[in-house]
């Protein structure tokens, strides 16, 4: 594993690509937009500096680091000498089954194509190729640089030599990789979703506020931050698309999204990104200002 190629470069997808380069490996990361890998690129130097600041790394790593990552708004050009590509693209299964259509048309038979997907089965993903033994799910936890843990998600028909290697791969970046098999929202999403849902409905319900829940969970549970902030942290429409995968998955109603969640994703108001969910970020990304419809 030398040449690595990341699909996206977005949040999840300019983490990745940080993560492998900063330990050597040379990144293509590819995006439909040049705005995009612009943006994702001011990301990872921001993060770098942020490094240099706490002393974690110093300049010289900084500059070695960007040096290894290329960026490509043209698909075939960004992987087709690649050895593994790490497909990090928006959590929808449409966009992503023909992404790997393309790349198992202009990757070597030999690249293991991997998937970022925090929910979406790996064995439907892998089924779109002709190499499903060498499909594979990389499920990094935001943001990436920081957290240890990879999710490594056998589909039905992945090869024990793949996973074995991806296995082996994340060790060497640092990262403590756990082998799941391919349920909807595989481990991490399948107990931590229902407890956001959870959360979202005691809100709904009125049993409490939006603060003093995520304060029960933070001082009771000792969670680092509370259920509703890391929903705006996450995206409250990735939480509905994960909670629909899981719901159309199971048949379960205990995965059914609260009607709260469903319907401030359909009025915009998804968290962080778009300045507010359960929180205001009009004027700081932390959670310190509870939404006006809340208070």
């Amino acid at each position: 594993m030398e040449q690595i190629a990341v699909i996206g470069a977005g949040t999840m997808g300019n983490g990745i690509a940080h993560v492998f380069a900063q330990n050597g490996y040379k990144v293509n990361l590819v995006d439909i937009a040049q705005a995009s890998l612009d943006k994702g690129m001011a990301t990872i130097t921001k993060n770098l500096d942020r490094m240099i600041s706490k002393e974690v790394i110093d300049e010289a790593k900084k500059e070695a680091t960007l040096a290894n990552i290329a960026t490509y708004t043209n698909l075939k050009d960004g992987v087709s000498n690649t050895d593994l590509v790490i497909e990090a693209a928006t959590e929808n299964l449409d966009i992503k089954l023909q992404i790997f259509r393309d790349l198992d048309e202009v990757c070597k038979a030999e690249t293991i194509l991997a998937t970022n997907t925090s929910s979406i089965s790996i064995t439907q993903i892998g089924a779109a190729t002709k190499r499903p033994e060498k499909v594979i799910g990389m499920h990094f936890m935001n943001p990436v640089p920081i957290m240890k843990l990879v999710e490594i998600i056998r589909g039905y028909s992945t090869s024990d030599e793949v996973t074995e290697t991806i296995m082996e791969l994340s060790k060497k970046l640092g990262k403590t990789p756990t082998e799941v098999n391919d349920y909807p929202g595989f481990v991490a999403n399948r107990i931590l979703m229902p407890m956001i849902n959870e959360s979202i409905e005691t809100l709904y319900n009125g049993v409490a506020g939006v603060e003093e829940i995520d304060t029960v969970m933070k001082l009771g549970m000792a969670h680092p931050m509370g259920p509703l902030q890391l929903a705006d942290f996450i995206g409250l429409d990735v939480c509905l698309s994960i909670l629909n995968v899981m719901y159309d998955g199971f048949k379960n109603p205990k995965y059914a999204p609260c009607p709260l969640l469903v319907n401030m994703v359909m009025a915009g108001k998804l968290g962080v990104k778009s300045v507010e969910g359960f929180y205001d970020y009009s004027e700081s990304r932390k959670a310190e200002n509870v939404s006006a419809q809340f208070k």
